[in-house]
């Protein structure tokens, strides 16, 4: 029998979730990330569940060739771009389009010599200083790829660092929109700036395109609720109890004996540890359901296994089922505790669980 845990993917939620990114932003056409193969939930699934999407976006080129070699005709794009001269006949055979955020891509691309031209997104740095051209030299770089023969259309884009919490003092969302659209003015090409947040919570950004990527997979940035926001989990992740101990009030659990019983309790160990890709700094307390019923995380996480407190589900026992998170349990929920971000937990899926579409 295989290992009693197993991560289901369900597919009408991604699609759902597609759904939800369309009413937000009706005007605009969508990009959806499937970077990190599809943030974990597998880069095939990914272009199944948004084939209603506009286009594909990511950052590994070899995963954009596999999407055209399974079959994707829409367009791709490249976050990140490309890295080096060797990259663009690639981009070019398979009609992938690809960021510009620095001179020396700008460089490449005004002497590589290609035959058939690309589309590219050209990226401002409007204060998340992260990739991007500062406002004052982007039009500098819209004029040096206008002239490029290698360069075919072009859209602008940015990125907010803060579309979750709109009123950061350091970076608030309004400025990293004032400062794009001010450089940008007047300048004929698409535009691009929503991520999730920003297509979620402030719809007025959207431009000509938008690119969810959280919330495509059931989650949401800056801790807000996932269904609050009519989104569905696209991942759950589901194991059984292998093994139960019945521990006296002052007995330890775990590794390096973090948890102490202050009463007597039972705990049950669950087949799943940070080789599956829980996170093992996540603490005493962290919800789990166990046959349904929301009870805790006790003891240090170890490579296979986790344990949890059975005392609340004393019907519980081995075999019970444990949802550690999904449509019940928002993963969200589980990385707030974790001190992470849904993201992580999604990512890091490791290749050993096995994974089931619903």
């Amino acid at each position: 029998m295989p290992r009693p845990l197993v991560a289901t993917i369900d597919i009408a939620a991604l699609r759902h979730n597609l759904s939800v990114a369309k009413r937000c932003a009706p005007a605009a056409r969508i990009w959806a990330v499937v970077k990190a193969n599809a943030y974990g939930h597998g880069l095939a699934r990914g272009m199944r569940a948004f084939a209603e999407a506009d286009g594909l976006a990511l950052v590994e080129t070899d995963g954009a060739v596999r999407l055209r070699e399974m079959g994707w005709r829409k367009p791709l794009l490249l976050l990140e771009g490309f890295f080096d001269p060797s990259d663009l006949p690639v981009v070019a055979q398979h009609r992938i389009a690809v960021a510009v955020h620095c001179n020396q891509q700008i460089e490449m691309l005004e002497q590589c010599g290609l035959v058939d031209a690309i589309d590219v997104q050209l990226k401002m740095n409007s204060g998340m200083n992260r990739l991007g051209f500062e406002p004052q030299n982007f039009r500098a770089a819209y004029a040096r790829l206008r002239a490029t023969a290698a360069v075919r259309q072009i859209t602008l884009m940015t990125h907010f660092a803060n579309a979750d919490h709109a009123d950061q003092p350091a970076l608030p969302l309004a400025e990293q929109a004032r400062r794009f659209m001010q450089a940008s003015e007047g300048l004929k090409a698409e535009r691009s700036l929503s991520n999730s947040a920003a297509t979620l919570m402030h719809p007025q950004l959207a431009c000509d395109w938008v690119r969810p990527g959280i919330m495509l997979y059931g989650g949401t940035p800056g801790g807000n609720s996932a269904a609050g926001f009519g989104l569905r989990a696209g991942m759950a992740l589901h194991g059984k109890i292998i093994g139960v101990q019945q521990i006296a009030a002052g007995a330890a659990v775990g590794y390096g004996s973090r948890f102490v019983a202050t009463e007597a309790m039972t705990v049950g160990v669950v087949a799943c540890g940070y080789a599956d890709g829980y996170p093992r700094h996540a603490p005493d307390g962290t919800p789990v359901l166990v046959d349904g019923v929301r009870t805790r995380l006790v003891g240090r996480v170890s490579m296979d296994m986790l344990m949890v407190d059975l005392t609340p589900v004393p019907g519980a026992g081995f075999g019970s089922q444990v949802e550690l998170w999904g449509a019940t349990l928002p993963i969200d929920e589980v990385a707030e505790a974790a001190g992470t971000i849904g993201y992580e937990l999604m990512c890091a899926l490791a290749p050993r669980v096995r994974v089931m579409e619903s």
